[in-house]
Formats: structure tokens, C-alpha cells, sequence
């Protein structure tokens, strides 16, 4: 598993912001669980089904998954001014 890998590597890929890719991981997983269960109810608020919500939810999770750990990590790299 890609967790298991990263946890017994013990990698320590740390960027200018202090985070490090495993962390980007942490944090992107946790907020997909939130966001998806957020786009499973409001799926079902407007269908009615919720066979249809969890056909959606289960969509979404992996492509905003992959979506905000890139995110992350480009933010990671940028220098804004203080």
C-alpha cells in the first residue's frame, strides 16, 4: 500500500513550507473524506437517490483526490511575499 511505503520509508521530502509529501497525503485524504461525503448529501438533496449520490461521491473522491495533492504541492513551492 502507498501509505505503508511512505510511513516505513520514513520519507522526508520537506519543502520550503515545512510540509512533506506525506503530510500532503495526510492532509489531501482528510479532506476528501469531507469533501465527499459533502457531495454525497447534496447529491442526494437534489436527486432524491441515493444510489445516484454515492455513484457521484465515489467518482469525485478520486479525481479531487489526485486534483488537490497536485494542488498542494505547487503551493508548496510558491514564495509569496510577506
Amino acid at each position: 500500500m502507498l501509505v505503508d511505503a511512505l510511513v516505513n520509508k520514513k520519507i522526508q521530502d520537506s519543502t520550503k513550507s515545512g510540509d512533506s509529501s506525506f503530510k500532503s497525503l495526510a492532509k489531501t485524504v482528510s479532506w476528501r473524506i469531507v469533501g465527499t461525503l459533502d457531495t454525497m448529501i447534496i447529491s442526494y438533496l437534489i436527486t432524491g437517490e441515493l444510489a445516484t449520490a454515492f455513484s457521484i461521491g465515489s467518482i469525485e473522491v478520486f479525481t479531487k483526490m489526485i486534483l488537490y495533492y497536485f494542488h498542494e504541492r505547487i503551493w508548496a513551492g510558491i514564495k509569496l511575499r510577506k
